[in-house]
């Protein structure tokens, strides 16, 4: 009897030792609460710092807060289906959005599904929206010029390839048409634009993405979408997807413009949801790792090593300020991120002088390495004069009398000024803006009258491209301005000059 059991247990110990299970393990948790589009966790031990979730089998979530007997994490997609009790189980990724070449000419949410009405984005690419910045040896220096046809911004404060330059000023003063302004003359240049639109109306985004396609710019550029009306946590991944896109374009060897409009309501949704998962507040109530917040995403800016592919990702970030307040928290974090700034006065913006730049407080630290040749050389005494001319006419709003160097110093800062001015959606290319800087330099503008620059200015382009367009030709494909051209310009200038003062006394 003794030998029976024991042959039952060897044979019951065998098949417990055979037995495979056809079954995973998974370890899951449970919601325990739900609200303000963020959830606690329990049961969730393994779990990392912006590892993706799945709640309920449907909803995705961000695990943000890692508490010692609880997860705080964020939702992203539609909160009302998720609810206390609910299983969650962690999918060992994080959020990840479809690249590549066939997201250019579409509008995306920052999950990277199309909200264009038109067909399925169907991509054989998917990218994590965190990522490593490229290391210092992976880079190159940034010398080649990503032309804005704006040219008070080529001319002055000049913008490289891989370069993050900061474009600040209060509401309404211009910052997204500068940006929608170089869009548009990346036009026929190889250069792929992104344009991520975060905490905007989704009217605003509407009547951006109508202008991008009048101007046929919507060819070449990927519209990354969190309206007004989504929640914080889309609005929080928005910049993260829009950079996953054009770094999936650098990496492939191309040149990518990303956009990223603004990240003062970036940060501010940030906050939310880090008051809301109790995160301990600090200045102006944003959390402590704010900085980390816009730092990890403007470094993956770059120009890349030639071994790498050579692409590059220019960044153009966008902060609003309070009455110009650019000693702000997020202004002095995000200028000390990037290689310059490009700051917008309201009051400039009033007087009409549009870009309303000031040249005081704008800087480009990459500077004249990221210009053309013939820029370089004509532009060098510009911003000082324009610097001059600005506290003197602040200066003669007194009524002091100003004696004849002053009063023509007045004078030839107004001519500078109207020729910087610019019409919106009206970029200059890099030929014509030379041609004008020639005007100012050589001071072939003395005989026209201040309030008929922009006209002569207008007028002269277009006569000089029907007569002379072999130089426009010549400096378009060199970047240089020869002697013999010189002379060519000034004969050309004074026909000009003698048919408009005749034709419009």
């Amino acid at each position: 009897m003794e030998e029976i059991r024991n042959q039952i247990k060897d044979e019951i110990k065998k098949k417990i030792n055979n037995y495979k299970r056809d079954f995973d393990l998974i370890p899951a948790g449970t919601v325990l609460y739900s609200g303000d589009g963020i959830v606690k966790i329990s049961g969730l031990e393994n779990v990392r710092y912006n590892e993706l979730l799945e709640i309920n089998g449907s909803v995705q979530a961000i695990a943000l807060n890692l508490e010692e007997n609880e997860v705080g994490a964020i939702v992203l997609g539609d909160e009302s289906k998720v609810a206390a009790g609910h299983m969650v189980r962690a999918l060992g990724a994080i959020v990840e959005v479809p690249v590549g070449e066939k997201l250019l000419g579409r509008v995306v949410n920052p999950l990277g599904v199309s909200i264009d009405g038109l067909d399925e984005i169907i991509t054989d690419k998917r990218r994590p929206i965190e990522a490593p910045a490229p290391q210092i040896t992976d880079r190159s220096k940034v010398n080649e010029p990503l032309q804005t046809g704006i040219i008070a911004i080529d001319s002055m404060i000049p913008i490289g390839k891989g370069q993050r330059e900061l474009i600040i000023g209060d509401r309404q003063t211009g910052k997204s048409a500068i940006a929608i302004d170089t869009i548009i003359n990346q036009k026929d240049k190889d250069v792929y634009c992104v344009y991520v639109a975060i905490g905007q109306k989704a009217s605003t985004i509407s009547q951006m993405i109508h202008t991008l396609n009048l101007y046929n710019a919507m060819e070449y550029t990927t519209v990354v979408c969190s309206t007004a009306q989504d929640s914080a946590p889309l609005q929080y991944i928005a910049p993260y997807a829009g950079c996953a896109i054009a770094e999936e374009l650098m990496y492939s060897g191309k040149d990518v413009l990303v956009i990223y409009d603004d990240l003062s309501k970036h940060a501010a949704a940030y906050r939310a949801m880090s008051l809301l998962l109790k995160r301990p507040p600090g200045r102006e109530a944003y959390p402590g790792d704010i900085f980390y917040l816009h730092s990890r995403l403007l470094e993956r800016a770059a120009k890349l090593d030639k071994r790498l592919g050579g692409g590059s990702m220019t960044a153009l970030p966008i902060v609003e300020t309070q009455a110009g307040d650019i000693s702000a928290y997020i202004p002095t974090n995000v200028i000390s991120i990037t290689d310059g700034q490009i700051y917008l006065e309201s009051e400039l913006f009033n007087s009409g002088v549009r870009p309303a730049i000031n040249v005081g407080l704008s800087v480009s630290r990459v500077g004249s390495s990221a210009q053309i040749d013939a820029m370089k050389k004509l532009s060098g005494k510009l911003r000082l004069n324009l610097s001059q001319y600005r506290e003197l006419a602040i200066f003669a709003q007194f009524g002091t009398d100003l004696d004849a160097s002053a009063q023509k110093l007045l004078v030839q800062g107004g001519k500078i000024t109207e020729t910087l001015k610019q019409e919106q959606y009206i970029p200059y290319e890099m030929a014509h803006q030379v041609l004008l800087l020639y005007l100012i330099e050589k001071n072939h503008l003395d005989e026209i009258p201040v309030k008929r620059i922009r006209a002569f200015n207008k007028g002269f382009l277009h006569y000089f491209d029907s007569n002379y367009d072999e130089v426009t030709t010549a400096v378009r494909l060199t970047g240089k301005l020869k002697d013999d051209q010189k002379e060519i310009i000034s004969r050309a200038v004074s026909e000009y000059t003698e048919y408009f003062l005749g034709h419009n006394e």
